[in-house]
């Protein structure tokens, strides 16, 4: 391989590190993946992320000075500049500087910022090719993680907290509320709420064939896919009472924010993408007031899980120009 430029992006996610090289004409030319074990603690963490970026170096016999910069999603509320990674849930890392922690390993900089907000990099200018101005990101699989974008430009937020859309008090129906019935979006919405829904009515004596698309012990978003396929009454339910949920929420913060593209991704969009969609919308139109829901484009990204590693190419333009 040449020696021009590149720059290393590192997706952190709570089971799994998929890093990616990328090269001066902006394609990924390798990725690793490895698991991460969270139990372990932060130290241990930052020294999997190293492991993932030196075997990259090293597969493709490159230069830690052919690398113009490392950027890195992490999962949690992050001050990008400073490096701070303040609630990183699942990870189980509070105030914790990962920035300064991985950089003593390199000398070349290293970029942080929020993985949703990093995807949301990726999708806004590898996947619409800068050509979109106010838009909603929203990643729904284990939990629901949000960004937003404004005139072009990624919204942070006061305290880098913004976009947090999972953590909205809602109710069962999706409004918006604060009662002592409320729960937080992602605990009504996501894959993880679907699973609990359906594995606490299977208790309860209703039928499932489910446990025919497992694999492993737990219920993925593909079980839930390849069950609502089949017919199964039940995971159709109760992927649509989510779906019902996601597109009431997404109604009102687009009649807030007047946005003009909504983009889903994650595993269960991932998943059922076809079923989704069509679902999402029809609960969007009834919550969204007409004026600033009736020219909303409501897709999924077709990226996956490229699309922060596509997103370290926008980070690192930016903290280089600055």
């Amino acid at each position: 391989m040449d020696n021009s430029n590149f720059i290393i992006t590192v997706d952190l996610g709570g089971t799994k590190i998929l890093s990616a090289l990328i090269n001066a004409k902006n394609e990924i030319v390798g990725k690793v993946k490895i698991p991460t074990d969270s139990t372990k603690g932060a130290d241990f963490i930052v020294e999997c992320i190293a492991e993932s970026i030196n075997s990259l170096l090293e597969t493709h016999k490159i230069d830690e000075k052919n690398i113009e910069a490392i950027a890195m999603g992490v999962p949690g509320t992050v001050n990008p500049i400073s490096g701070l990674l303040s609630n990183a849930p699942n990870l189980g890392i509070r105030d914790f500087n990962i920035k300064e922690a991985l950089q003593k390993s390199y000398k070349i900089p290293v970029f942080l910022e929020n993985d949703v907000n990093l995807a949301a990099l990726g999708i806004k200018n590898h996947e619409f090719n800068n050509e979109v101005n106010n838009m909603l990101i929203v990643f729904i699989g284990t939990g629901i993680g949000g960004a937003l974008i404004f005139n072009g430009n990624i919204y942070r937020g006061t305290n880098f907290f913004a976009g947090e859309i999972g953590h909205m008090l809602v109710s069962n129906k999706g409004e918006l509320a604060f009662s002592k019935d409320s729960k937080t979006f992602e605990m009504v919405a996501s894959r993880t709420a679907i699973v609990e829904n359906i594995n606490r009515k299977i208790k309860k004596g209703y039928k499932s064939n489910i446990q025919e698309f497992i694999i492993g012990d737990k219920i993925k978003s593909n079980a839930l896919a390849n069950a609502v396929a089949s017919g199964d009454k039940l995971v159709k339910k109760e992927v649509k009472k989510a779906f019902k949920v996601i597109g009431s929420v997404l109604g009102s913060i687009t009649t807030l924010l007047n946005i003009d593209t909504i983009v889903l991704g994650g595993g269960v969009i991932e998943a059922l993408n076809d079923f989704a969609i069509p679902e999402i919308k029809k609960s969007f139109d009834r919550a969204v007031l007409p004026e600033p829901g009736k020219n909303v484009k409501i897709i999924a990204t077709n990226l996956g899980d490229d699309a922060p590693l596509y997103g370290g190419i926008s980070l690192v333009e930016e903290f280089l120009t600055k």
